[in-house]
């Protein structure tokens, strides 16, 4: 069944109106008819399955048949910071990542960066990554949409990384610390918390095709993040990105873990 995110203010008690691009594939692509069912979510408390009342080209409405249980979140949030990789790479990393279950995108510029960002066009940059992530959390039943920042410095991603729980930093020449050993220690000592609050929060740092240089990897263990391995074997940088996701989610219980 088709999914749909919508803005909050796009939902009544009864009644929902879905607009703009997502009406247009509504009522273009999909060839939808009035008296069909699908589900729209606002991305933060609400989710139903909806009846479509009326189609136009640029607005749908339709009745409100039931509210849904939001329940296909992740119980950790993972934060993946990317440095920026060379052509499409990041797209695949945001699409991929969304599908598993990232919660957030970080991408940044690290000393072997290659990528050269042109201001004028950073902003359509990061509005197509957030597309991205939308319609690839609607194909995998997300109930939320991942945020994707704005690209930022190596030093401002080390202030972010202080606000997380736990951040660790894949370098391929860390040969003790191995990732699941580190998420482990995180979510027992988050267990062992009197009052936890809302979801732990994990970032986990992926360097660019050429890796981190010692330089970095000290000032990110400076700022408080622990180098960590992902393996004997060296991985191309999108794909450590969805080795070091996938290990937290199932370490996490998510993925038939523990």
């Amino acid at each position: 069944m088709q999914r749909y995110f919508i803005a909050p203010e796009q939902f009544t008690e009864a009644m929902v109106t879905i607009s703009g691009d997502d009406a247009h594939h509504l009522v273009r692509v999909m060839r939808a008819k009035e008296g069909e069912q699908v589900i729209v979510s606002d991305g933060e408390s609400r989710e139903a399955l909806v009846r479509i009342r009326e189609l136009d080209k640029d607005q749908v409405t339709a009745d409100i048949v039931q509210l849904l249980s939001m329940n296909h979140e992740a119980n950790v949030e993972v934060w993946i910071a990317q440095s920026l990789p060379k052509g499409d790479k990041m797209e695949t990393v945001i699409q991929k990542g969304t599908e598993i279950g990232a919660a957030r995108f970080i991408p940044f510029i690290s000393e072997r960066t290659v990528v050269q960002l042109d201001a004028k066009k950073e902003g359509k940059r990061v509005e197509r990554w957030q597309k991205i992530a939308k319609e690839a959390a609607e194909q995998a039943h997300r109930n939320r949409v991942p945020v994707v920042d704005t690209p930022l410095t190596w030093k401002a991603l080390l202030q972010q990384a202080g606000l997380a729980d736990a951040a660790w930093i894949c370098y391929e020449k860390e040969n003790g610390l191995q990732l699941r050993q580190q998420i482990q220690a995180a979510l027992a000592s988050r267990q062992e918390a009197e009052t936890p609050t809302g979801k732990i929060k994990l970032m986990l740092i992926v360097g660019p095709e050429g890796g981190f240089s010692e330089r970095e990897v000290e000032a990110a263990e400076a700022a408080g993040c622990r180098s960590i391995s992902l393996g004997k074997r060296i991985l191309r940088t999108e794909t450590a990105a969805m080795v070091g996701l996938t290990c937290i989610l199932y370490e996490s219980g998510e993925m038939g873990g523990n």
